[in-house]
């Protein structure tokens, strides 16, 4: 099984709210997850928009888990590196 770590939409048409989640790469963008370990609200103020799970996001990462190009650069722009 491939896992990704990626975004899943929520909210209204034009007000989107995301969560961070780690699902498998095969099911729909908002199919059923294997955990949820952030959240992204683009609409909210600069310090307010991204909030994680540090150390789930590690330890998904070391088990193998690829983010998906947005969530690598969320993490990037939080100054969380990546190996």
């Amino acid at each position: 099984m491939s896992v990704r770590i990626r975004l899943k939409r929520f909210g209204t048409k034009k007000r989107p709210y995301y969560r961070i989640v780690v699902m498998d790469s095969r099911k729909p963008r908002d199919g059923r997850t294997i955990e949820e370990v952030g959240f992204y609200h683009p609409i909210e103020l600069e310090e307010k928009q991204v909030k994680i799970k540090e150390d789930r996001i590690r330890d998904w990462l070391n088990k193998g888990a690829q983010p998906s190009d947005t969530v690598r650069r969320l993490l990037n722009k939080l100054n969380f590196r990546i190996k």
